[in-house]
């Protein structure tokens, strides 16, 4: 027995070394090799050593620069095959005058709403003709008087 308890469980927890895990995101996965920690004897829970922390979060971190890579490309493959620019493709999703521009460098992820209108575009492009016409037009604010005293 090590005398480390589980975090979760408060079993004993046995000390393992140099194994291999497997790190996935969004469909991605990597192997972290030579990692070392405690693993719970009685409910499995992993607890890595600083060292082997720090490179299974390196991973993971990879992976996530990966999809998002991925997900920018396919954003704008998708978008530049509508014909849309990026001005038009943000005014149709509500977003700012520059959020596909941002998206497209991966700058910032845009909102699953976002991904999954394109995705369902990029399957029916027709379907975009008959968002554009639904759309209401932008009003300008009316202008109001101030409130005399």
């Amino acid at each position: 027995m090590s005398g480390v308890l589980c975090g979760e469980c408060a079993k004993p927890s046995a000390h393992f070394d140099h194994e291999a895990f497997t790190v996935t995101y969004d469909g991605l996965s990597s192997e972290v090799t030579g990692l070392s920690g405690w693993r719970c004897e009685s409910c499995g829970d992993i607890v890595f050593d600083p060292d082997s922390a720090e490179r299974y979060a390196a991973a993971g971190d990879a992976l996530i620069l990966q999809a998002r890579d991925r997900q920018a490309r396919e954003l704008k493959r998708i978008r530049t095959r509508l014909g849309l620019t990026q001005h038009s493709a943000a005014a149709l999703t509500g977003g700012g005058h520059n959020a596909f521009s941002r998206y497209e460098r991966g700058e910032v992820p845009p909102m699953p709403a976002v991904v999954n209108l394109f995705k369902l575009l990029d399957r029916h492009p027709d379907l975009l003709h008959e968002l554009q016409a639904a759309r209401p037009a932008r009003r300008k604010p009316a202008h109001r008087p101030a409130a005399s005293a």
